[in-house]
């Protein structure tokens, strides 16, 4: 059976395909070794069965916030050592005379030189020698690294002297990235720095899925364990282990593909996604008539540029767990920092500081003795009282509950805003998928703030991720830079055989047939930046037209008389996942819905007596009036007053705001 497990900072999702249905598990999760609550996971849903394993982890991100990677060795021509540490000229604080050094993973004592040089055009000028070599082995042996990165002067173009290294250097029992594997593109500073991530996490990461591989293997002999990449698509653990830097967006990038697969079946093709966690808030947008999620290859994660391609998600310190403080003029803050699992929320009986959680039990957005389908009851009074030790000069721990909404609430709108109206993108063009075990709760504030005019709230919502990661295919990506002159788009003909060549025995390697699309980054001549736009063989003149108009559409002009070059060539390989179509209700019900109790819930400042109702109760074609709320195993959804929330044929809820309502 195949089995899809996202784990996330407070929760751990597993969900599974049983008689065709999706069905959902989440337990704690087990921060000191994550792999713990993912094997106790398999354990109860297989059964003892043979299972396929597939996973969205959080050990290379937390790696990276938490500066817990390897002590990394970095390894380059000589003379250009010091590149990893000065990066690029642009700066975030550019006046500012008192910002920190830039962020670098590795030491100074740990950067090494290697006297060889490859010209741009890929002549050797100097190859080193067999005691340079063996020097630098002897060197890098003393040194107490726990990993290296090797990143020489364009290796891109011609890596045997890279290659040379990488065999001389295996020799110590470390692990070793090279960057004409990792990423074999020109810019040397985002090739070196991606290089260095890659080795900053192997060691953890490698340890985490090996012994993740190990336990579920001890359930049956066969069980197989894939991870989910930051560009969405499945890759072996073997292949996570040597390349993680390719996994640190792994979780966000789940819920990514549920969120369109979601939406396309529910007939939404441009949308904004809001999954809202215990730990952070990640936000996308998508159209699913050009392509989905949009991608990128210029992140920065935890200040640190990551050039692989991932998935274009901004992610903002705000979650269930953000804890709530006074600051030293007495202003309300909310996060980045979090309860996470352990203590987690004050409900859950050990946390001492308010969370986000707290305060939407407190608000009445939270029904005590459903969470978790009962398995887990909340503590109202032990909430109030601590809140009401914590909220300062505010009058009620009601009131600070309800700043507490507001602050996180802002947060995440900051978020959105700067995914689509930074972006040159209409929210109101816009369906938002509110998910996340949070994001439903929080979804018609955000709709209504950004004036996007409709939410959908998949069937799991608190699961999406998991059941983005059930589904996902198998993806592979390749890149090369080949800067080409413009009339010689036909000539990268060569460039992508070599690539598919290389991707087809990969995916042969794991029994795998796979489809190719090839891209290519294009630039005006002299231009510093490059556009992403699909090529085809048969007229790759077309690749030129298509330049121009996405530079046409990004930058507000375009100059089709001006030389254009081409700088990469890209093939992302793909295995389709086995689909799965859930059941549409065609018969749709005239049935009002029944309650299932009442409570009263603060809107507005106010307390209003508010329906409750399950949503396994709930049948297509009935319509939830608010102010309301849906309960689930995996999360609640809040329907104001003016709002009103429709099932669709999936089983999700469609709200809108109510004629006449502003």
């Amino acid at each position: 059976m195949r089995i899809a497990i996202d784990t996330g900072g407070t929760f751990t999702d597993c969900v599974y395909l049983k008689d065709g249905r999706i069905e959902v598990l989440k337990i704690r999760s087990t921060p000191q070794d994550p792999s713990l609550a993912v094997v106790q996971a398999v354990r109860q849903v297989s059964a003892g069965e043979r299972a396929e394993l597939r996973h969205g982890t959080t050990v290379g991100t937390n790696a990276m916030l938490e500066r817990k990677g390897a002590r990394v060795a970095f390894v380059t021509t000589a003379g250009f050592e010091d590149t990893i540490a000065i990066g690029r000229q642009t700066r975030q604080r550019l006046y500012d005379w008192f910002a920190p050094e830039p962020v670098c993973l590795v030491e100074k004592a740990l950067r090494f030189g290697l006297a060889e040089r490859v010209s741009a055009e890929g002549e050797v000028l100097r190859a080193p020698s067999k005691e340079e070599l063996a020097e630098l082995v002897e060197g890098l042996r003393t040194s107490g690294a726990e990993a290296v990165a090797i990143s020489l002067l364009f290796s891109f173009v011609r890596p045997e002297h890279e290659q040379q290294a990488e065999d001389a250097l295996s020799t110590l029992g470390i692990p070793v990235s090279a960057s004409h594997r990792i990423l074999p593109e020109f810019r040397e500073y985002e090739r070196g720095a991606t290089t260095v991530v890659n080795a900053y996490l192997s060691p953890k990461m490698r340890n985490y899925l090996l012994g993740l591989e190990s336990g579920v293997r001890t359930l049956h002999a066969e069980n197989r364990v894939d991870v989910m990449q930051s560009s969405g698509g499945i890759v072996s653990a073997r292949l996570a282990a040597r390349e993680p830097v390719r996994t640190i967006l792994s979780g966000p990038a789940g819920g990514v593909m549920g969120a369109m697969h979601v939406a396309r079946l529910a007939g939404f093709e441009r949308i904004i996604g809001f999954d809202m966690g215990g730990t952070s808030t990640d936000v996308f947008l998508a159209d699913l008539t050009t392509g989905g999620a949009m991608r990128t290859n210029e992140a920065v994660v935890a200040d640190v540029p990551v050039s692989v391609p991932m998935l274009d998600i901004h992610t903002a310190g705000a979650g269930g767990g953000s804890l709530a403080r006074f600051d030293a003029g007495g202003l309300l803050r909310v996060g980045p920092e979090s309860a996470g699992a352990d203590p987690g929320p004050m409900c859950f009986g050990r946390g001492e500081q308010a969370t986000v959680t707290d305060a939407n039990l407190l608000l009445g957005r939270l029904d005590e003795n459903s969470f978790l389908g009962g398995a887990v009851t909340l503590d109202v009074d032990r909430t109030r009282h601590k809140m009401d030790e914590q909220k300062g000069a505010l009058a009620t721990a009601e009131e600070f509950a309800a700043g507490i909404v507001s602050v996180v609430e802002t947060a995440m709108e900051k978020a959105i805003r700067v995914i689509s109206v930074e972006r040159g993108y209409d929210p109101r063009d816009f369906t938002l998928v509110a998910f996340g075990g949070g994001g439903p709760l929080h979804a018609c504030s955000m709709a209504r703030a950004l004036r996007i005019p409709r939410v959908l709230v998949p069937a799991l919502p608190g699961a999406l991720s998991a059941v983005g990661i059930l589904l996902a295919d198998v993806v592979r990506d390749y890149s090369r830079t080949v800067m080409l002159p413009g009339d010689a788009l036909a000539s990268a003909e060569v460039s992508f055989a070599k690539l598919e060549e290389q991707a087809r025995t990969e995916f042969a390697a794991e029994g795998l047939n796979g489809k190719a699309d090839r891209t290519v980054d294009v630039r005006y001549r002299r231009q510093g930046y490059e556009l992403n736009v699909a090529f085809d063989a048969a007229h790759p003149e077309a690749a030129a037209a298509a330049f121009h108009a996405l530079h046409q559409k990004r930058y507000g002009f375009s100059d089709t008389t001006k030389p254009i070059e081409i700088v990469n060539v890209r093939v992302r390989m793909t295995a389709k996942a086995d689909a799965h179509e859930p059941v549409h209700d065609a018969l749709r019900s005239e049935e009002s819905p029944k309650n299932h109790g009442e409570r009263k819930i603060c809107f507005d400042g106010a307390f209003v007596q508010t329906q409750v109702y399950r949503r396994e109760n709930l049948r297509a074609g009935m319509r939830v009036e608010g102010p309301a709320m849906v309960t689930e195993y995996t999360s609640a959804t809040i329907v104001p007053p003016e709002w009103k929330a429709d099932v669709d044929g999936f089983g999700n809820l469609v709200l809108m705001m109510k004629e006449g309502a502003k």
